[in-house]
């Protein structure tokens, strides 16, 4: 993995989070087996509505913004999508035949969906596999971007891209887990709530494992 960030922008914040990438991320992707993390984690019962389902190969982007106090990139999904409209989300999707991988799948979806240029991104390396409710085996990558990115949104796919304090992500007396009915069931996710962002679900199911993989 190619960790390497221009010495003028390393602050300690940021040499932290990248001591920590460097030391405590998979090199490699878990591209196969049973994925370690996902929803069921605090809703057991979900693991049973995946089960028998085809299992769909997916990969999201973390993109930490190598700022003196990094920061994490997210978007909102356009209101107008058929599935999960309006939710906070990483950058990413459904792995195609034509990906090298997760990393080639995360870099193409961050492209199409917010033009991020993958030139921009260095990636850092892999979390476990999570598994969504939905059936999708998801591959998080975490890639370092330069912070001199431009953004073109597609509009189509997302409605806002914008930045949360990696600080604030990081720091567990924000996360906070909510329950809501879904699909005959009482769901319990993860949530972290910053300023007008409620960001929840996989989302925040993944910020929570990429806490507790490099500060926990």
């Amino acid at each position: 993995m190619n960790t390497a960030v221009p010495a003028q922008t390393t602050s300690p914040a940021l040499g932290d989070f990248l001591a920590r990438a460097h030391a405590r991320l998979n090199p490699q992707p878990d591209l196969d087996g049973e994925p370690p993390r996902g929803d069921h984690e605090l809703t057991p019962q979900f693991r049973a509505l995946v089960d028998g389902r085809p299992v769909r190969a997916a990969a999201v982007l973390i993109p930490v913004v190598a700022r003196p106090e990094p920061t994490v990139l997210l978007t909102l999904r356009s209101n107008h999508l058929p599935n999960h409209a309006g939710q906070i989300a990483f950058p990413g999707g459904k792995i195609e035949a034509e990906d090298a991988g997760p990393l080639a799948a995360a870099l193409r979806e961050a492209e199409e969906e917010i033009g991020l240029a993958r030139d921009l991104v260095s990636p850092l390396g892999y979390l476990d596999a999570y598994l969504s409710r939905t059936g999708f085996r998801i591959v998080p990558v975490v890639g370092m971007v330069r912070p001199e990115f431009g953004l073109t949104l597609n509009p189509g796919e997302v409605d806002e891209a914008f930045e949360v304090p990696l600080d604030f992500l990081m720091t567990p007396a924000n996360h906070q887990r909510h329950s809501r009915e879904a699909e005959g069931l009482v769901r319990t996710f993860h949530a972290m709530a910053y300023e007008k962002r409620f960001i929840w679900g996989v989302t925040a199911g993944i910020l929570r494992n990429l806490y507790e993989r490099m500060y926990g």
